[in-house]
């Protein structure tokens, strides 16, 4: 799974490359894939403890997540778990498919409310004190 995700064969990686590979390891290795020398070779590449340590808490939370999904995944198995948290698109809704009208409309409650749209009431009466407060 790692290997068809990920290049194994590089030279560099920066911060952020080496979280999402060692995250991607962590699931692996909750789903019983075993990528240490990767791993280490990730870790070995970041410049300073705290990068080092980013990268390591990137694997434990991989490893946490794929436990937590795994019972959750429905027939997808390890498939599905490894497709849902590291292969996981971002989904994004273009304005022109939002259905408008009909049965795929918004519930009510969902509207725009206009209990502050009052027209009626004057500026200044929104501001006031009430009226038992005066004297």
């Amino acid at each position: 799974m790692y290997e068809r995700t990920y290049d194994t064969d590089w030279d560099a990686l920066d911060r952020d490359e080496a979280m999402s590979r060692a995250f991607a390891i962590g699931v692996a290795a909750s789903l019983g894939h075993d990528h240490t020398d990767e791993y280490e070779r990730i870790v070995a590449e970041m410049d300073t403890s705290y990068d080092r340590s980013i990268v390591e808490l990137a694997f434990e939370e991989g490893k946490n997540k794929a436990k937590k999904a795994r019972p959750e995944a429905d027939s997808g198995g390890e498939e599905g778990v490894w497709s849902e948290l590291v292969e996981g698109e971002t989904v994004t809704v273009d304005r022109d498919e939002v259905p408008t009208g009909g049965q795929n409309r918004l519930p009510a409650a969902l509207d725009k409310t206009e209990i502050l749209d009052r027209s009626d009431i004057d500026s200044r009466d929104r501001v006031s004190k009430p009226d038992f407060l005066e004297k």
